[in-house]
C-alpha cells in the first residue's frame, strides 16, 4: 500500500513546468566514469543538456564509489552519478531525475542495473523495456519507481 500511495502522489508532481528541474541556479551533478566508457559519456551530455552543472570525474576504482556510497550489488550500473543527497546508478532517465528531485522522498537514490538498450545514453530503441528502481533511505528493498515501455508509434 506504501508504493501505491507513493506512485499516485508522485503522479501529480512528475515534472516542472518547463521540463526543468530549478527555476535558480543550475543542480550540480558529479558523475564518476570509467575514462573509456562511451555510454557513460553520452549519459553525462544528456544530463549536461538537461540543465545539470556536470564535475564528470574519470576513475579507475568505481566499485570504491559505489561501495561508499551503500549501491547494493545487484542494483549496480556502469556509471555512478551524485546530486544533492541522492546517487543515480546506472542510466537512470531524465524523467526519473526530475521526479526525484520534485518530490525528494527518503531514499538514497534511483537505479538502471546493467546497460538495458535504449535506455539513456544506450542508444534510441523505441522498443526498449526496463525498470528505474528506488533504493530506500532506511531498511526495505529496492522496488520498481518506473517502467520504461516500448513507446506506442
Amino acid at each position: 500500500m506504501q508504493r501505491r500511495s507513493f506512485l499516485a502522489m508522485a503522479a501529480s508532481a512528475f515534472v516542472l513546468p518547463g521540463g526543468g528541474v530549478r527555476a535558480d541556479a543550475p543542480t550540480k551533478m558529479t558523475v564518476y566514469k570509467d575514462p573509456n566508457c562511451g555510454c557513460c559519456h553520452e549519459w553525462s551530455k544528456a544530463m549536461s543538456a538537461a540543465g545539470f552543472s556536470l564535475d564528470v570525474r574519470d576513475t579507475d576504482d568505481l566499485a570504491a564509489v559505489k561501495a561508499r556510497l551503500r549501491v547494493p550489488a545487484d542494483m549496480q550500473g556502469c556509471h555512478t552519478a551524485v546530486v544533492e543527497e541522492y546517487y543515480l546508478e546506472g542510466h537512470v532517465p531524465l524523467e526519473a531525475v526530475q521526479r526525484l528531485l520534485n518530490e525528494r522522498p527518503p531514499l538514497r537514490g534511483l537505479a538502471v542495473p546493467g546497460m538495458p538498450p535504449g535506455s539513456l545514453g544506450m542508444g534510441d530503441d523505441p522498443q526498449a523495456s526496463y525498470d528505474v528502481y528506488a533504493i530506500p533511505a532506511g531498511t526495505g528493498a529496492p522496488y520498481v519507481l518506473m517502467e520504461i515501455r516500448p513507446r506506442k508509434g
